[in-house]
């Protein structure tokens, strides 16, 4: 049973801060790539950023320098930490992972959660 927890979304201000969490059960996470997705209405699903299984952070334009990820293969997490929060940025967030045996195969998500940006 594989599940990815998602938590930390909520309502921020413009120029605040949230920290996302994901965390994953049901496989082996150290050989899982980690990412996170997010979609607005009406717009694509776009990649926000990913963690790779050998310590490289790739982000998207839109939030370098704002976004961090990171990852904790001993409590089986990964983390946004999302800085400098504009309303552009709503959008519900979804984490991913990818087996890096199987890098063919559809990634498992999590269920998404609401981020609003709004004063």
């Amino acid at each position: 049973q594989v599940q990815l927890v998602e938590s930390g979304g909520g309502l921020a201000q413009p120029g605040g801060s949230l920290r996302l969490s994901c965390a994953a059960s049901g496989i082996i996470f150290s050989r899982h790539v980690m990412a996170w997705y997010r979609q607005a209405p009406g717009k694509q699903r776009e990649l926000v950023a990913v963690a790779t299984t050998n310590g490289d952070r790739n982000y998207g334009d839109s939030v370098r320098g704002r976004f961090t990820i990171s990852r904790d293969n001993a409590k089986n997490t990964v983390y946004l930490k999302m800085n400098s929060l504009q309303p552009e940025d709503t959008a519900v967030y979804y984490c991913s992972a990818r087996d890096i045996v199987t890098p063919l195969m559809e990634p498992y998500w999590g269920q998404g959660t609401q981020v609003t940006v709004s004063s």
